[in-house]
């Protein structure tokens, strides 16, 4: 008995060793000067009528991280931040080989680092809607499976996807309360990425239904996640959209990777919005199915990372034929995006520069920078493009293609099965589900045109932008078109070229960014230029009050 007392004694002084941390609470504040503060903002889609979210709580949301939370301290916050604050995959994975760090670490590293952030009123950028709450177990286990890893593998570490991909551990609301229930199945690029090892560790917020929802409305706005804000100005500068969340979160370095969608910008434009390295593939590359759509035409999933490295080993992962996405390739030629990205060099490659764009001091910077390394530099002019019928092309899709997600994608007991159900179900509290209003889904719905003109203007807007960017190319044997931000997304999206854009560096501490645009399927040589370029820049920083 005796002897028990002492195990039982000696336990207790083992427990009170571990230091527990004080339970992190998430609470709402009155913004009201807040708001009309920001009624003076230059920017009209700044003026914002509301910052947090009146339906999303976060307090729920880290409630499976309590236990694991409470017993890591901020001293083992701190003595991992030089492993992983703005660490490339392959960096992380060597520090992981080296016993440095292990997967449970990293997992909780990020959660407090989100936690810590998005409980502070000053600094919270309402970047996450939802954690996997098996986020730490897989966590564990990965570490318990481990052997040898390669370091240009994301096996066992944490990403997060924008809310409208699909998952079976978090409900798919595409930022939208009439989607708050919409439990699933996994997306397929959400298996692929599980299949090679990656822990979902959460969604990112966006714009509302991907920003076809409401117009001259604030980017980053959704009613479920509230209004995202940009690490490096909040409520100064845009965190563009519509992959705001996944722009904002891996600015701030609260996971090694994001996934975001872009239908004509919306990873390009949040990615230099943010000083991040943003994908949009070639459609047809990634599979689409399981993620809500805007336009079966132009959708594409794409990695949003913090270097073009990481963006390669993601594009890697995600990658695989999908049967029941009609836009992919049934055969194409698997690329390992990392191990190509060794061949990359600047010496000799013939890039076009757009001469509206040379008056940009950030983009004439770029051109000198690539022209140093041995870059054959051509000035050109895309021809005009006439964007007319671009809305018709993207009100029909959706009105077609959003009613096959909730059929065949989204959860059975999900009431919507239409936009007008969309709209009907917003009006019933208006205030709360669509202050911005719904103006671009009531333009779906009033929107008639038969399929018949909807095929002659699909055509016409591919012919035309595809005929702006292919001339210039062919003419001069450009290897790739150079613009900034998503300033060409459009025309790219319609031409179905991919493009790439990297940190170009910052105005007034406002980040831009270089954007590669090339022909389909040519996304190695994006990686290529965007890694040669990156390598010798060196533009991006971590914001300031998120060290």
């Amino acid at each position: 008995m005796k002897k028990l007392s002492i195990i039982f004694v000696f336990i207790l002084l083992i427990a009170s060793c571990i230091k527990k941390e004080a339970k992190v609470e998430f609470t709402k504040y009155d913004e009201t000067e807040e708001l009309a503060e920001q009624q003076n903002h230059d920017n009209p889609r700044m003026k914002l009528k509301l910052i947090q979210s009146k339906f999303n709580d976060m307090n729920e949301v880290f409630e499976p991280f309590q236990k694991e939370l409470s017993i890591f301290s901020e001293e083992d916050y701190e003595n991992l931040k030089p492993y992983l604050i703005e660490k490339s995959i392959p960096e992380i994975q060597e520090a992981v080989s080296n016993g440095i760090l292990n997967y449970e670490q990293i997992t909780l590293f990020y959660l407090y680092r989100i936690r810590k952030f998005e409980s502070n009123h000053s600094l919270f950028l309402n970047g996450i809607i939802s954690l996997n709450p098996n986020a730490v177990i897989q966590a564990k286990e990965f570490d318990k499976q481990r052997k040898e890893i390669s370091n240009f593998s994301i096996y066992g570490l944490p990403v997060l996807l924008k809310d409208n991909i699909n998952t079976a551990t978090m409900n798919t609301t595409a930022g939208a309360v009439a989607l708050m229930d919409n439990k699933t199945e996994n997306a397929f690029i959400t298996n692929r990425l599980i299949e090679k090892g990656a822990i979902i560790l959460g969604k990112a917020n966006l714009s509302e239904w991907a920003y076809y929802f409401c117009s001259g409305c604030p980017v980053g706005y959704s009613a479920v996640g509230g209004q995202t804000l940009n690490p490096y100005g909040r409520k100064i500068f845009e965190t563009g959209g519509s992959s705001s969340g996944s722009g904002v979160t891996i600015a701030a370095n609260y996971a090694v990777a994001a996934v975001g969608s872009e239908t004509a910008g919306s990873i390009l434009s949040p990615s230099s919005k943010n000083s991040v390295v943003g994908l949009k593939p070639t459609v047809g590359l990634l599979s689409r199915t399981g993620i809500v759509p805007i336009s079966s035409t132009l959708d594409t999933s794409g990695p949003m990372t913090k270097f073009v490295i990481d963006n390669a080993i993601l594009l890697n992962a995600m990658i695989g034929f999908d049967a029941d996405d009609s836009a992919m390739l049934k055969e194409y030629d698997r690329i390992d995006y990392t191990e190509e990205l060794k061949k990359s060099k600047l010496e000799g490659k013939r890039l076009g520069v757009l001469k509206s764009y040379l008056s940009d001091s950030l983009y004439s910077e770029a051109i000198d920078v690539l022209k140093s390394k041995g870059a054959e530099v051509f000035e050109i002019e895309f021809q005009e493009t006439d964007f007319s019928g671009f809305l018709t092309l993207l009100n029909i899709d959706m009105k077609n293609d959003l009613p096959q997600y909730l059929k065949n994608n989204a959860n059975k007991n999900i009431s919507i099965k239409s936009v007008r159900d969309v709209i009907n179900f917003n009006v019933l509290d208006s205030l709360k589900r669509m202050p911005y209003n719904q103006e671009l889904f009531d333009g779906i719905a009033a929107d008639t045109t038969s399929i018949e003109n909807f095929e002659k203007i699909k055509k016409r807007l591919y012919v035309d932008a595809s005929s702006a960017i292919k001339k210039p190319m062919d003419s001069l044997k450009l290897d790739a078109v150079l613009s900034i931000n998503n300033y060409d997304a459009a025309t790219s999206a319609l031409a179905k070229f991919p493009c790439l854009t990297v940190p170009m560096g910052y105005k007034n501490n406002e980040p831009f960014g270089l954007t590669f645009i090339s022909k389909p399927y040519e996304e190695l040589k994006l990686l290529q230029l965007g890694y040669a370029y990156e390598n010798i820049s060196k533009k991006r920083k971590l914001p300031s009050a998120y060290k």
